[in-house]
């Protein structure tokens, strides 16, 4: 695949940031985020593109969001914690693609190509000289294109970035500025000078990362619940995220054992979305990182033991994002457990993920973003993917198109990659991998 950037700009606000926003003091769990990317690619065919707004539009529309999302527009000083909302701009990239759509968008698609269709690198942030938010969109020989999105993680997560996708496509498709996002985090956790966590990630790609992507679609959810149905007959069968992360979790779990030879301790971590979810709730356009960590700690006897038993892991699993849900009420008026919830138990199982004795699994569940519902004049997307992201035992939990289905990202070393990939269990439930 070869695919060349045509044009390159900045796009500013439509109006300057008032002089009293202008600097932007990142919250304590945002100084905590790595040095980072969050990423999305949004593809649309020709058939709906042809009858679409021109490109032109989207850099339009992009310009008249901007003011609402002001930090996008600024440049971040690491040294001081702050962003200087100075209207500079974000990047808007335009590039050709020497194939056709269809040729990205089915099982056989490598994470490599997409890489391409971003128009940086995922760990190109935290640099004065980066912006907050780049766009690269590509047109394919066919007539489709695809919209690759790039925010820094110092100021925005998962559902920040779909807060603003959702707002910058409603202004493209008619104009309304119906989203009131907010940046008061800080109010609630003041930064402190804390240094970003490490996770490994760097400026450049680490190609040990390997990625793979497995479609577990509506049979494949069912399989997973009749599973479980002699258990859990006389109770509310539990969500596609959490049999996908369980059998995931199973994989990964086995994989691990063969690798060593044994199995060893696990940590699984699973972010938690806080938004609403606090008293007094916390806005649900919220943006900047408003997501807290629940975990599963098992010694090695124990994670035996989850990874033979489905019951027991789901049952495990369902149960600590019940505990991680009834745990937000308390961030906000018990600061000293918020941090803890927010930032200390996430660090704590960071500082285990090399140890020779314990494997940290990571869980990010993106599937209510509404990514396919994000039109911008072209219809909605036929898929929203992701790229490869350079963090070692993470997966991050997509819905499909027909919202009946989970598509799973899997991020692990080059290493231990072709144990997952000849996993019985995930090859039975999985038709379609990458």
């Amino acid at each position: 695949m070869k695919i060349s950037v045509v044009s390159r700009k900045l796009i500013k606000p439509c109006k300057p940031t008032p002089s009293h926003l202008r600097t932007y003091k990142i919250s304590l769990i945002d100084e905590f985020n790595p040095s980072m990317h969050v990423i999305r690619i949004l593809f649309y065919p020709s058939n709906q593109v042809v009858n679409g707004k021109h490109i032109m539009s989207l850099e339009e529309s992009l310009s008249e969001v901007l003011p609402l999302f002001y930090p996008l527009a600024g440049r971040y000083h690491k040294d001081k914690h702050y962003v200087d909302c100075n209207d500079e701009g974000a990047e808007f990239s335009i590039a050709e693609v020497d194939c056709q759509l269809h040729q990205l968008i089915g099982p056989e698609v490598k994470s490599e190509q997409l890489n391409h269709l971003l128009p940086l690198d995922i760990g190109a942030a935290d640099e004065l000289t980066d912006p907050m938010l780049a766009v690269q969109v590509s047109k394919f020989r066919c007539g489709g294109l695809a919209i690759g999105v790039c925010s820094s993680h110092r100021i925005f997560d998962a559902c920040s970035q779909a807060i603003f996708l959702k707002a910058w496509s409603n202004v493209a498709i008619d104009g309304r500025l119906v989203t009131c996002p907010d940046f008061d985090s800080p109010l609630y956790f003041p930064p402190q000078n804390l240094a970003p966590l490490q996770l490994g990630v760097s400026r450049t790609r680490d190609t040990s990362i390997l990625t793979k992507r497995f479609v577990f679609d509506k049979n494949a959810i069912f399989m997973l619940r009749e599973r479980l149905s002699p258990e859990w007959r006389n109770e509310r069968p539990p969500s596609r995220v959490v049999v996908v992360s369980a059998v995931l979790t199973q994989a990964i779990l086995r994989a691990d054992r063969k690798k060593h030879g044994k199995s060893r301790a696990s940590i699984i971590g699973q972010t938690i979305n806080v938004r609403e979810r606090t008293i007094p709730p916390i806005s649900k356009y919220a943006c900047g990182t408003w997501a807290s960590m629940s975990f599963l700690e098992s010694t090695a006897m124990e994670s035996d033991g989850l990874e033979c038993n489905f019951f027991e892991i789901v049952s495990k699993m369902r149960e600590i994002t019940f505990q991680g849900i009834k745990d937000c009420e308390r961030i906000l008026s018990d600061r000293e457990f918020g941090r803890k919830v927010l930032i200390d138990y996430e660090f704590e199982a960071a500082q285990k993920k090399d140890s020779p004795d314990t494997k940290v699994i990571w869980i990010s569940d993106w599937s209510k973003f509404e990514d396919y519902e994000l039109d911008f004049g072209y219809g909605k997307p036929i898929w929203a993917s992701l790229a490869d992201v350079p963090i070692e035992d993470f997966m991050i939990l997509m819905n499909t198109k027909d919202n009946d289905g989970i598509e799973a990202w899997v991020f692990m070393n080059e290493s231990n990659m072709p144990y997952l990939e000849k996993d019985e269990d995930l090859r039975m439930l999985t038709n379609h991998t990458q």
